[in-house]
């Protein structure tokens, strides 16, 4: 597969670039009137917590590349400072229209609604500024800390991403007669540890009023400065380079050198400062020169700074009839019965389709394994996990049942480090043998295998997902899963963990796709052997699902096949660097993007293969970490009544005319036209369908397979 015709960098697009118009999607969603209004002020929360990371990860690898003099291109031929100049471009426009959208458009609303929001401490009346003013002297002052910067005392330390309330405080000095102010710096810390959304006296008892927290220490601050009059004070927060840097090799041991990482984290290199558009120049000019921070950096906010506390805001109670009926996840129809669980999996393949249908299968895989007196062992790897995880808890209490228990925790999933950290030592306490992962790579694959003694010999039972043991996420997250004791399976899962604890490479996989070795290779086969067959006009396609895609390599291949007339169907929510309806490279493929209620996150393959098709889920996205940095993994799925629901589920989501963005070929997102058509929302169906499924079979009694076609509800 000759594909060097299709590497120019101006068929692709900058990755980084790429994020920000998933951003822009989440945005849209927060600006459209049709989605329930509190349902809106969660997707302006999450474009703020997204752009965060976005900030202290990619930006800061762009800077740090920048320092380093690094000067090669990426696969758009964009250098990293000019993705820089362009990232700050667009950042500062993408603020700029979601404070338009909350001050134009959810404010207002919110006000008819009976949600009354106080965004200046100026504006409370006589009865709520005597509220706030108590609540100050006898919750909030006691934890306040102000520091001064003087000649005795230097810039005090500012921690990534907390909120601040910087202050001009002025003494007045009397030489030789005469007397002159002199202006210092001081600032004091929004406390986390305090609700940043507090409720006030409402006007209308029916009615909510809240103000800010930093907002009550402002309209207070005085009172923590009596020597001095404060000249102005107003908020500001920073972010800080997050990304760990991590030698492996040099580590003796990788556990305390995450620690000592995690600490720097918080004195990282300042990449961004936001302030109020309000704000006394000679205070920002104080913070630029402190920071050393330039002003393509800093943003000036026209309102609340961090508005993730819009989430705190849709968690009061009240105002159901503006939010999205909370969904329960229904019960999987093959667990509903009194069977043990690995009986029920010895009856055949058993699929996991979340939110829509119940993580609890799952965890009491774990919870039965770890009390049955025929498991042997259970060997599991652990990404993410919850902060209370019931799967860990089974794990322990069964390496205190006297299992062989060995988890992979992998201590460098970002922002989880600290959290995984924990969880590996409370395991190893309990018994487990703990496993840190392969020097130099993630371990991402989602995998648990379950060896049981019974009556024929060892018995292996495998789980195997597209999404985290984390029972909090999967109520959140689209995944799938499935359940199998197929013999090859286990064979290979068995092979995966001695890989992981031993370094013994398997001489072959009976089913797994295994990355960084093999996967890579994998797919670039089967989008090829697609492509040979277009050309022979043999039956071809390809439909996949996905996170992210930006492997150069995997685009061009998917760029070769389209030019070999292979219909190419793409549904990716996040990254896409790949370029729709190129004369010639690209007019086969179409991508589209799913931003919902629930975070789309699973990952299906489909490779039509002349008419016998072949159907793969897993761990991995087409990027270049995935394909070559991590171990994850990818297995197909056999089972034909699976395939069947797995090909519904693809179906569904591509005929998605509510909640799904169409990649345009000027590099555009936008939402089909409704009108006149029958509105179809795949994952409010989905919840329908699991919904009926779970009910019918409880209603029959039936223990196996339900599968009921969908058919599309006029919204």
């Amino acid at each position: 597969m000759d594909t060097k015709k299709f590497e120019k960098p101006e068929y692709y697009v900058c990755r980084e670039l790429s994020w920000l118009k998933f951003d822009d999607r989440v945005l849209g969603e927060a600006r459209d009137k049709s989605v329930p209004l509190f349902e809106r002020l969660k997707f302006l929360s999450i474009v703020s917590s997204n752009l965060d990371e976005f900030y202290m990860v990619r930006v800061a690898s762009l800077k740090d590349q920048v320092h380093a003099g690094y000067a090669k291109t990426d696969i758009a031929g964009m250098t990293a400072r000019e993705q820089l100049k362009e990232i700050s471009t667009q950042t500062h426009e993408l603020v700029h229209q979601q404070y338009n959208t909350l001050s134009r458009s959810l404010l207002p609303a919110l006000e008819k609604a009976g949600m009354h929001a106080i965004l200046s401490h100026e504006d409370l009346n006589e009865r709520q500024a005597a509220f706030v003013d108590k609540y100050f002297e006898e919750e909030i002052y006691p934890v306040l800390t102000p520091m001064a910067m003087d000649s005795s005392r230097p810039f005090p330390l500012i921690r990534n991403k907390t909120l601040n309330i910087g202050a001009l405080i002025a003494k007045t000095e009397r030489k030789k007669g005469k007397e002159k102010e002199i202006l210092e710096f001081a600032t004091v810390q929004v406390p986390s540890v305090l609700p940043r959304v507090v409720q006030v006296p409402s006007d209308n008892p029916e009615d909510k009023t809240v103000i800010l927290l930093e907002e009550i220490i402002e309209r207070n601050i005085s009172k923590l400065f009596l020597s001095y009059k404060v000249v102005c004070a107003y908020p500001y927060r920073i972010m800080r380079n997050a990304d760990l840097t991590i030698d492996e090799d040099e580590a003796e041991d990788l556990l305390v050198e995450i620690q000592k990482q995690l600490r720097k984290r918080q004195w990282g290199e300042i990449i961004r400062l936001e302030v109020q558009d309000k704000i006394d120049e000679r205070l920002l000019a104080i913070l630029k020169e402190e920071f050393s921070i330039k002003d393509e950096d800093i943003f000036l906010i026209n309102g609340p700074l961090d508005l993730t506390f819009l989430m705190k805001i849709y968690g009061l109670p009240g105002f159901d009839e503006y939010k999205t009926p909370k969904y329960t996840p229904a019960p999987v129809v093959a667990f509903q019965n009194d069977k043990n669980i690995f009986d029920v999996i010895r009856e055949g393949d058993v699929f996991l389709h979340h939110p829509y249908m119940s993580f609890e299968p799952v965890v009491n895989f774990i919870r039965q394994a770890s009390k049955d007196p025929d498991v042997l062992a259970i060997k599991q790897t652990l990404y993410r996990v919850s902060g209370n995880s019931p799967i860990i808890a089974a794990l322990a209490q069964a390496a205190e049942n006297g299992k062989q228990v060995s988890v992979l925790v992998e201590l460098k999933a970002r922002f989880d480090e600290e959290n995984n950290i924990v969880w590996a030592q409370m395991l190893e306490k309990a018994g487990c043998h703990v496993i840190y992962g392969l020097v130099g790579l993630k371990t991402h694959s989602k995998i648990t295998l379950v060896v049981r003694r019974e009556d024929t010999g060892i018995r292996r039972y495998v789980h195997l997902a597209t999404g985290n043991y984390n029972d909090s996420t999967a109520k959140l997250y689209t995944d799938c899963g499935i359940f199998t004791c197929d013999e090859r399976f286990g064979e290979d899962a068995t092979a995966v963990f001695n890989m992981l604890s031993g370094y013994s490479e398997p001489k072959h996989w009976n089913k797994l796709i295994v990355a960084p070795i093999w996967m890579k290779k994998r797919f670039l086969y089967l989008i090829e052997r697609e492509a040979e067959n277009a050309k022979k006009g043999i039956p071809a396609a390809i439909t996949a699902k996905m996170n992210s895609l930006c492997d150069p390599a995997i685009i061009a291949a998917l760029y070769y096949a389209s030019s070999c007339g292979v219909k190419i169907q793409l549904l990716i929510r996040g990254i896409c660097c790949l370029k729709v309806g190129i004369p010639g490279v690209s007019e086969n493929i179409s991508v589209r993007s799913i931003v919902g209620d629930f975070l789309e996150h699973s990952r299906i393959f489909y490779f039509e293969n002349g008419g016998a098709y072949e159907l793969y889920m897993g761990s991995a996205d087409w990027m270049p970490r995935n394909l070559d940095r991590r171990v994850e993994i990818v297995f197909p799925v056999e089972d034909e009544a699976i395939k069947e629901e797995i090909l519904h589920i693809l179906d569904l989501e591509f005929k998605d005319n509510v909640k799904a963005h169409l990649l345009q070929s000027d590099g555009s997102y936008i939402k089909q036209d409704k009108r006149g058509k029958v509105l179809i929302n795949s994952q409010m169906e989905f919840c329908r369908e699991a919904t009926e499924k779970a009910e019918k079979a409880k209603e029959k009694k039936d223990s196996r397979r339900v599968f009921i076609p969908a058919e599309p509800v006029t919204e």
